[in-house]
Protein backbone atom coordinates (compact mmCIF):
# COMPACT_ATOMS: atom_id res chain seq x y z
CA UNK A 1 0.00 0.00 0.00
CA UNK A 2 2.73 2.39 0.68
CA UNK A 3 3.32 4.54 -2.19
CA UNK A 4 0.09 4.06 -3.50
CA UNK A 5 -2.73 6.91 -4.53
CA UNK A 6 -5.67 3.99 -4.26
CA UNK A 7 -7.29 5.04 -0.83
CA UNK A 8 -7.79 2.03 1.56
CA UNK A 9 -11.51 1.59 3.60
CA UNK A 10 -11.49 2.08 7.53
CA UNK A 11 -12.84 -1.60 7.58
CA UNK A 12 -9.28 -2.68 5.74
CA UNK A 13 -6.90 -0.49 8.00
CA UNK A 14 -8.60 -2.07 10.76
CA UNK A 15 -8.43 -5.14 9.44
CA UNK A 16 -4.65 -5.06 8.77
CA UNK A 17 -4.14 -3.90 12.48
CA UNK A 18 -5.97 -5.91 13.98
CA UNK A 19 -4.30 -9.08 12.41
CA UNK A 20 -0.72 -7.36 13.24
CA UNK A 21 0.08 -5.52 16.09
CA UNK A 22 -3.30 -6.12 18.03
CA UNK A 23 -2.47 -9.82 17.61
CA UNK A 24 0.86 -9.70 18.89
CA UNK A 25 -0.47 -8.15 22.28
CA UNK A 26 -3.58 -10.45 22.01
CA UNK A 27 -1.37 -13.46 22.11
CA UNK A 28 0.96 -12.35 24.70
CA UNK A 29 -2.32 -10.99 27.11
CA UNK A 30 -4.15 -14.30 26.21
CA UNK A 31 -1.25 -16.70 27.18
CA UNK A 32 -0.91 -14.98 30.48
CA UNK A 33 -4.49 -15.89 31.26
CA UNK A 34 -4.55 -19.38 30.65
CA UNK A 35 -1.43 -19.77 32.26
CA UNK A 36 -2.69 -17.86 34.86
CA UNK A 37 -5.76 -20.19 35.17
CA UNK A 38 -8.38 -17.61 34.06
CA UNK A 39 -11.91 -18.81 32.89
CA UNK A 40 -13.05 -18.59 29.74
CA UNK A 41 -14.75 -15.53 30.53
CA UNK A 42 -11.81 -13.52 31.81
CA UNK A 43 -9.70 -14.87 29.10
CA UNK A 44 -12.26 -13.44 26.43
CA UNK A 45 -12.27 -10.09 28.26
CA UNK A 46 -8.64 -9.70 28.12
CA UNK A 47 -8.60 -10.60 24.33
CA UNK A 48 -10.88 -7.84 23.75
CA UNK A 49 -8.42 -5.62 26.07
CA UNK A 50 -5.39 -6.45 23.73
CA UNK A 51 -7.28 -6.37 20.74
CA UNK A 52 -8.16 -2.58 21.94
CA UNK A 53 -4.56 -1.13 23.06
CA UNK A 54 -3.27 -2.83 19.44
CA UNK A 55 -5.43 -0.62 17.35
CA UNK A 56 -4.90 1.82 20.64
CA UNK A 57 -0.97 1.64 19.68
CA UNK A 58 -1.62 1.92 15.45
CA UNK A 59 -4.07 5.57 16.43
CA UNK A 60 -1.68 7.10 18.55
CA UNK A 61 1.21 6.18 16.17
CA UNK A 62 -0.28 7.47 13.04
CA UNK A 63 -1.69 10.57 15.54
CA UNK A 64 2.17 11.19 16.48
CA UNK A 65 3.70 10.83 13.07
CA UNK A 66 1.09 14.08 12.04
CA UNK A 67 1.43 15.74 15.36
CA UNK A 68 5.16 15.59 16.52
CA UNK A 69 8.75 16.27 15.17
CA UNK A 70 11.14 14.21 13.88
CA UNK A 71 13.43 15.09 16.95
CA UNK A 72 10.51 14.54 19.42
CA UNK A 73 9.37 10.93 17.98
CA UNK A 74 13.03 10.07 17.48
CA UNK A 75 12.11 9.03 13.69
CA UNK A 76 11.07 10.57 10.88
CA UNK A 77 7.32 12.48 11.33
CA UNK A 78 5.47 13.11 8.41
CA UNK A 79 6.59 10.08 6.97
CA UNK A 80 3.72 8.30 6.39
CA UNK A 81 1.79 11.25 4.93
CA UNK A 82 5.04 11.70 2.48
CA UNK A 83 4.57 8.10 1.17
CA UNK A 84 0.86 8.52 0.68
CA UNK A 85 -0.07 5.34 3.93
CA UNK A 86 -2.86 5.10 4.37
CA UNK A 87 -3.76 6.17 8.86
CA UNK A 88 -6.57 7.05 10.95
CA UNK A 89 -5.93 10.73 10.80
CA UNK A 90 -6.53 10.54 6.54
CA UNK A 91 -9.21 8.75 7.00
CA UNK A 92 -10.82 10.19 10.05
CA UNK A 93 -9.56 13.39 10.47
CA UNK A 94 -6.95 14.09 13.42
CA UNK A 95 -10.29 14.88 16.02
CA UNK A 96 -12.24 11.88 14.62
CA UNK A 97 -8.45 9.92 15.22
CA UNK A 98 -8.27 11.47 18.78
CA UNK A 99 -12.06 10.21 19.89
CA UNK A 100 -11.10 7.08 18.42
CA UNK A 101 -8.48 6.51 20.37
CA UNK A 102 -10.36 7.96 23.38
CA UNK A 103 -12.84 5.13 22.75
CA UNK A 104 -10.00 2.64 22.60
CA UNK A 105 -8.71 2.98 26.09
CA UNK A 106 -11.72 3.56 27.45
CA UNK A 107 -13.42 -0.10 26.16
CA UNK A 108 -10.09 -1.50 26.94
CA UNK A 109 -10.56 -0.15 30.59
CA UNK A 110 -14.03 -1.81 30.70
CA UNK A 111 -12.28 -4.82 29.53
CA UNK A 112 -10.41 -4.90 33.10
CA UNK A 113 -13.08 -3.61 35.76
CA UNK A 114 -14.15 -6.77 36.67
CA UNK A 115 -10.76 -7.96 37.99
CA UNK A 116 -8.93 -7.57 40.65
CA UNK A 117 -7.91 -3.76 40.72
CA UNK A 118 -3.94 -5.25 42.02
CA UNK A 119 -3.38 -7.48 39.70
CA UNK A 120 -5.08 -5.81 36.61
CA UNK A 121 -2.62 -2.50 37.63
CA UNK A 122 -0.23 -3.45 34.95
CA UNK A 123 -2.35 -3.67 32.77
CA UNK A 124 -4.16 -0.59 33.01
CA UNK A 125 -1.01 1.11 33.46
CA UNK A 126 0.00 -0.47 29.92
CA UNK A 127 -3.31 0.51 28.26
CA UNK A 128 -2.71 4.28 29.69
CA UNK A 129 0.76 4.12 28.33
CA UNK A 130 -0.10 3.29 24.85
CA UNK A 131 -2.56 6.20 24.66
CA UNK A 132 -0.77 8.89 26.38
CA UNK A 133 2.95 8.05 25.10
CA UNK A 134 4.45 10.88 23.11
CA UNK A 135 6.75 9.12 20.83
Amino acid sequence: MTGSTEAVPLERLEYIHLHKTAALLEASVVIGAIIGGGSDDQIERLRKYARSIGLLFQVVDDILDVTKSSEELGKTAGKDLASDKTTYPKLLGLEKSREFAEKLLSDAKEQLADFDKEKAAPLLYLANYIAYRQN
